[in-house]
């Protein structure tokens, strides 16, 4: 079997800025929330598509903004988009797929805990991991446990994140920490490109390993001077960074492997939902009933 990790956030997200606007009849937004449901039940009707769950940021914070002020919030986030949070959460449950409703983690840190618990589990061949998010790209392994962008009709085994990043998985967050993550928040060590950055780590995989002294390098960077001297006056930020960019293992999941199993949608629950949201035409494309 696969087991299907659906970036629920990075999914509302994009149907939000994809599809068009929509209100139900009180006035609330639908837009997203129509397309969200609709790219889902394209996914479960896909062959072999079994076991799926779907991790949700339920608030922005996480406990990373406790460990640096400038971390991502909720600030300016488009109040019609905020107000499609919750209700997509009820709608993939609705589904009848597991949804994981993140508050003192990230969704990105669920799907990490996830395909660390199920990769290897008895009868799992593969976890596919539904995002583009480079983050995730931490968690690859082979070709067992692998990122999709389901939008693009790409998937990035091990192979394809040192193609696309120039470093191993296990090195993502030294390369983040390095390069910084706009979207997350943190600008990185100053000096520091992609390319520099996955030269470096192609090299010592850690910022740990990196000597303070350029001399000691056996890596040929262009300006490896100017790069040893930013890192070695920014030694703390750069393991802040890394902390912030190091995704979590250990986020109680209530469910196992036969929780996630797509058993069909129940009909009681979600007929209705797409009645209110205007959506009723989805009824006809649900794959299999509960």
């Amino acid at each position: 079997m696969k087991v299907h990790l659906v970036d629920g956030t990075y999914e509302l997200f994009r149907t939000f800025y994809g599809a068009p606007p929509a209100y139900d009849a009180a006035g609330r937004p639908v837009g997203a929330l129509r397309a969200l449901l609709s790219t889902l039940i394209s996914l479960v009707s896909e062959p072999g598509v079994t076991h799926v769950a779907c991790a949700f940021d339920h608030v922005i914070e996480s406990f990373r903004n406790e460990l640096y002020a400038g971390y991502k919030t909720g600030d300016g986030i488009e109040p019609d988009l905020l107000a499609q949070f919750h209700p997509a959460e009820d709608a993939t449950e609705a589904l009848g797929m597991v949804a994981w409703r993140m508050v003192e983690f990230e969704a990105d840190d669920a799907l990490a805990t996830a395909a660390c618990r199920f990769r290897d589990a008895p009868g799992v061949e593969q976890v596919v991991i539904c995002t583009p998010d480079k983050d995730l790209s931490q968690c690859v392994i082979g070709s067992r446990a692998i990122c999709r962008d389901r939008r693009r009709a790409i998937d990035r085994d091990e192979a394809g994140v040192v193609a696309r990043f120039g470093v191993a998985p296990a090195s993502i967050p030294d390369w983040l920490a390095l390069v910084g993550d706009s979207s997350d928040g943190f600008p990185g060590i100053p000096g520091f490109g992609e390319k520099g950055a996955a030269a470096v780590l192609a090299r010592y995989l850690h910022i740990e390993a990196i000597p303070d002294d350029p001399a000691a390098w056996k890596v040929d960077v262009r300006g490896k001077e100017r790069l040893a001297a930013s890192l070695r006056e920014r030694r703390d930020e750069a393991a802040l960074y890394k902390k912030l960019a190091t995704l979590r293992s250990d986020v109680p999941l209530a469910e196992d492997l036969a929780a996630l199993e797509w058993r069909g949608a129940p009909r009681a629950r979600l007929e209705p939902l797409l009645a209110r949201i205007g959506a009723p035409e989805l009824l006809e494309r649900v794959p299999r009933w509960s």
